[in-house]
């Protein structure tokens, strides 16, 4: 009888067959993944379109020609070399360079005028396409949505958490922050296509010294720069703001005629806001001239008052007898006696400077008075000092800080080449900005005025605009001070003044900014220096 067959595995069968089967198994499954993997996928798109302007400064350069409002700084930034422009797109600022031209800009618009390349340089402005975006701005905008916001703030050496789904808002943390340590005394003059804002023929309030396009001026450069500070963007100013800032209160100037210079064009800015200029009227009723001591304009729909006061020195002018004669004196310890007229005033803007550079100032010789004693012989430097601490003295008895807002506006500069003022000095062949200048504008002075005010319990906030008004040597009237038909018919020239529209409506955009922070009606800051 034949043995029955037996078909049971052995166990090395069994391990075999498991490792072959599942071998296949993994071999598929990699197979296939790899096959998903390389099948071409199109991408979904996401477009992170935010502002980026504010981040730029400082940083490498960013592709980028994105037309901003508010805050934000302009985006095509080109230098001036000799007359011909130059389009270089967000270069790094450098404190050295006093001059960049940006393109001009419709802000309320939105419309953003972009230079052509290089190539074409000398060319007008490209015109903007129907939907007011160039096509150059598009590809830039793209290049620079696809900028890595972490790689940004890196570079900025900020430590802020990343991620995606916080990208705008991380955006505007990192602006905030910009926006609250503003340093004007640092940046460029750039070129403004909208500026003037506003023109000779527009306001009546320019007087003659300032008029230069009134008499006779032929270049025009020099109204359409606008001061851009390195690190943030001043709001533009904005009269009828301003005007609401100013509803039912006193706007006083106090100072030398520079200071006219700036109160005449704080006039002409807010003029802008005033559609009936019968509205506005002298209180006294009298015309703008170099002789006239103080003036006062009411602003009738704003109830509102933007007033001049002469003092050169802030100190008493007066006359004291020297020997046997009676001669001019400095009564450096006591305030000018217009002084009570400055009380009561919501905003007090004050300077001295231009009369201490003066041939008697400077000699000091029988001229400066304490009590009733006229000095013989007393440094220019230590009667500043003197003076200046009477008129601190007299802001800390008669100024309530919970009413008056105080300002200082620091020296502004000359700019006489050739000779001073009564000998030959001129500043006729200028018309464009200086490209560097020197830290020498940084004057004994000034370090004076700052210590007195530290020392103040008013607070006192220093308009420094010394640095930015150094580099406009175009700026001054020259020979078109007055009107006169032959050229340089006049051997003394006007190179401490400044034309109007012109240098001192940047001045007032500062103010403006000052004004509208400490407000509270924007979120921007200045950096008191």
């Amino acid at each position: 009888m034949d043995r029955q067959r037996s078909f049971s595995f052995k166990p090395t069968r069994l391990l075999v067959f498991s490792f072959t089967i599942s071998s296949s198994i993994i071999f598929i499954i990699l197979f296939t993944i790899w096959v998903i993997k390389s099948t071409p996928s199109v991408p979904q798109q996401t477009h992170f379109q935010f502002n980026t302007s504010s981040l730029t400064l400082g940083l490498k350069p960013l592709k980028t020609a994105q037309t901003t409002t508010g805050f934000s700084l302009n985006s095509s930034v080109n230098e001036v070399k000799g007359s011909i422009l130059i389009n270089t797109h967000f270069r790094k600022p450098e404190n050295a360079s006093g001059i960049s031209v940006i393109s001009g800009r419709k802000r309320k618009s939105g419309k953003s005028q972009v230079l052509k390349d290089e190539e074409n340089e000398g060319d007008d402005f490209t015109d903007n396409e129907k939907n007011g975006v160039s096509s150059s701005e598009k590809i830039e905008e793209k290049n620079a949505s696809e900028t890595s916001f972490k790689e940004i703030v890196e570079e900025r050496g900020e430590e802020l958490a990343f991620e995606k789904k916080d990208l705008v808002s991380s955006v505007e943390r990192v602006k905030e922050k910009r926006r609250a340590k503003c340093d004007v005394t640092r940046g460029r003059w750039v070129y403004e296509e909208s500026y003037p804002l506003y023109t000779n023929a527009s306001c009546p309030f320019i007087d003659e010294g300032f008029n230069c396009q009134g008499n006779g001026r032929p270049d025009k450069g020099y109204m359409k720069l606008r001061w851009q500070p390195q690190d943030c963007d001043i709001p533009r100013f904005n009269a009828t703001k301003m005007l609401e800032l100013m509803r039912g209160k006193r706007l006083v100037f106090v100072g030398d005629s520079i200071n006219r210079n700036q109160w005449e064009s704080m006039l002409c800015m807010l003029m802008g806001a005033i559609k009936d200029p019968k509205k506005v009227y002298e209180t006294h009723g009298r015309r703008i001239t170099k002789d006239k001591g103080q003036y006062s304009f009411r602003f009738v729909d704003y109830k509102c008052t933007v007033e001049y006061y002469v003092s050169h020195f802030l100190v008493h002018e007066g006359k004291a007898r020297v020997g046997q004669k009676r001669v001019q004196t400095l009564r450096i310890d006591s305030v000018d006696r217009g002084s009570s007229r400055w009380r009561g005033a919501d905003v007090l803007v004050f300077n001295t400077a231009h009369w201490w550079s003066h041939y008697k100032t400077k000699a000091g010789i029988n001229y400066y008075q304490e009590g009733g004693q006229v000095h013989p012989r007393l440094d220019v430097s230590s009667a500043f000092r003197k003076a200046l601490t009477t008129w601190a003295s007299w802001v800390d008895k008669y100024i309530n800080p919970h009413k008056t807002q105080v300002f200082f506006r620091s020296s502004a500069p000359s700019h006489f080449r050739g000779g001073q003022w009564n000998s030959g000095g001129h500043c006729k062949e200028a018309s464009l900005p200086l490209a560097k200048i020197s830290s020498s504008f940084v004057t004994e002075k000034s370090v004076i005025v700052e210590e007195v005010i530290k020392h103040m319990r008013t607070p006192v906030t220093v308009l420094n605009t010394t640095a930015l008004s150094e580099y406009r040597i175009d700026g001054h009237p020259s020979m078109y001070g007055k009107r006169t038909r032959k050229q340089f018919s006049s051997s003394i020239q006007d190179c401490s003044h400044w034309c109007l529209p012109g240098v001192p409506d940047s001045w007032n955009e500062i103010l403006y900014a000052y004004l509208q922070s400490k407000s509270g009606s924007t979120a921007f800051s200045l950096l008191d220096r």
